[in-house]
Order: structure tokens, then C-alpha cells, then sequence
């Protein structure tokens, strides 16, 4: 049986050991179908974190992950280029690792890129030397909602009207972000930080930890922005997914979203992200 290639899920999954991966190796053995490179009989590897990129000339965030053998990298000597689908390839930019609030010696990371062209891209990472390749897709259109684009104006279940969602939060003990709806939030004139994350049934296993670094900042930040939870499925048995969860194009999670005052959205996060991404976005709803 051929070794499994690092995935998105396996890197948001393992929250505490190593995790075993390998590649697959391509026609010429050079490297792996994932995008890895062997070096000295270890493996590097890349692994996309971002799950919504499309065609824009705005630059958007890009995420990715590394590991080298069983061991995931976190190291501040990393850069990126991209090559579009007609071939054309960028400069290398550096990539900030991000690594508060993740499990020791993880990191998760970021550059702001512009992806104007459909299609397939190839990402060329140098790991301290070392070139890492892998692909990945941009859509003509974005999935979830955007920076600049209107949020949606859904309800969403609160200890007041839970909308037939049961249980309301399934971390543990529950979260205290379930008290306003964000129909009665959305475009109020105070910023709004909503999470879509579900602890108990996160696909990823990530939800419960990202959702964990928002409470601390909820406090922090106070009457400044309204904070509200949403969960991801209505019970902990079926597939039926919450309406706010439809309302907002969801396919994936945890998503993070900042709106301003007038109910624009000015940020996302989704799939894995640090502590300090969160403050940033916050930050640049009240700033």
C-alpha cells in the first residue's frame, strides 16, 4: 500500500505527537505527488491550509503548512512564489510563520497574495534552502463571503431563540457567545467577530482550539465588538446544518469573519490560524 501524503485535515488533527507521513513519489522519483522534496531519507512536504481562494487582483490570505518527515517545521527561513496557470511565475515573497496559540512546534504560514487567472497554480516554497512544490486551485469566484462584500443578514441561534439547534454549543463547558443573533448585530454601527466552528463534531478537529483563543480576546476587547458563536450542525447526530451556516455558503470549517460598524465584511480566517491573526483581524475592526 502506498504511504499516505500529507493532508489538511491529518495537519489541523494532530493536536498533541508526531504525525507519521510520507510521500508518494512521482514518474521520475523525484520528490512526491504532494509537492515534497526528499532530503537525507526525511521528507518535506507542503500542505495548503487555505480553502477558498479565487480570482482577484485584491490580495487575499494565503495559508500553508510544512512538515519534514514525521516532524512539522516551524521556522522563520521560509519564502513562496507563485506560478499562474499561463506559466508566469512572481518573486519570492517571505512567509511569516505563525505559531501563538498553535500545539508546540507547529506553524501555520501566511502571505497576502493576488491571484488574478483561474485555474491551476504551483506554489515554490525555499525552506532554508530546500524547494518544496505543490498545487493548488483558484476559483473564478469565491465561495464564502469576502473582504468588502456585504455579510449575511441570517439569524443565528442564541439561549434565547436556539432555532431547533441542540445542543446551542458543544464545547465544555459551553462558551458565553450565544446571547445576540447577528441579524440584530450585522450593520449597527459596532463591529462584529463571529466563529463558525463546531468542537464536538469539527471535521478537522481544530474548531474547539481556535475557538478557545477567541474567548480570552472576547473579554479583552469587551463592549468594543460583539462576539457571537455559531455552530456548524444543528444536533449531535445528523448532518442537517445550522441556517446560518447555509445563509453563508459555509463548506468548510472553523471559519473567523470580522464585520464593521456598517456591515461589510473586513476579514476571514478559516481552516488554522494563530492567536495573533485573531487579534490582527480584531484590531483592524477597531482601529
Amino acid at each position: 500500500m502506498a504511504p499516505h501524503p500529507l493532508t489538511r485535515r491529518s495537519f489541523l488533527a494532530a493536536a498533541g505527537g508526531l504525525l507519521v507521513v510520507a510521500a508518494c513519489g512521482d514518474d521520475d522519483g523525484n520528490g512526491g505527488a504532494d509537492g515534497s522534496q526528499p532530503n537525507g531519507g526525511a521528507t518535506v512536504q507542503g500542505l495548503r491550509i487555505s480553502s477558498d481562494l479565487y480570482v482577484s487582483t485584491d490580495p487575499q490570505r494565503f495559508a500553508f503548512a510544512l512538515a519534514e518527515g514525521s516532524t512539522f517545521l516551524s521556522t522563520a527561513g521560509v519564502s513562496i512564489a507563485f506560478r499562474a496557470p499561463d506559466g508566469k511565475t512572481g518573486a519570492p515573497v517571505a512567509a511569516t510563520p505563525r505559531t501563538e496559540g498553535l500545539p508546540e512546534g507547529r506553524a501555520v504560514y501566511t502571505v497576502r497574495a493576488v491571484l488574478p487567472q483561474e485555474g491551476i497554480w504551483d506554489a515554490f516554497v525555499d525552506v532554508d534552502g530546500r524547494d518544496v512544490t505543490f498545487p493548488f486551485q483558484v476559483t473564478a469566484e469565491p465561495i464564502m463571503p469576502v473582504e468588502g462584500s456585504a455579510a449575511p443578514g441570517a439569524p443565528s441561534p442564541t439561549t434565547a431563540d436556539p432555532m431547533g439547534v441542540d445542543p446551542l454549543c458543544t464545547r465544555e463547558p459551553p462558551c458565553p457567545l450565544h446571547d445576540v443573533s447577528l441579524d440584530a448585530a450585522i450593520g449597527q454601527g459596532t463591529p462584529v467577530v463571529v466563529m463558525f466552528a463546531t468542537p464536538a463534531r469539527c471535521q478537522t478537529r481544530y474548531c474547539g482550539p481556535v475557538l478557545d483563543q477567541l474567548l480570552p480576546l472576547a473579554e479583552e476587547y469587551g463592549d468594543r465588538v460583539t462576539f457571537v458563536h455559531v455552530e456548524v450542525y444543528q444536533n449531535l447526530t445528523t448532518d442537517d446544518l445550522v441556517s446560518t451556516v447555509v445563509a453563508w455558503g459555509l463548506e468548510s470549517e472553523p471559519w473567523l469573519f470580522g464585520i464593521d460598524g456598517a456591515g461589510s465584511v473586513a476579514g476571514r480566517l478559516d481552516g488554522a490560524f494563530s492567536s495573533d491573526e485573531i487579534r490582527e483581524l480584531i484590531d483592524g475592526l477597531t482601529a
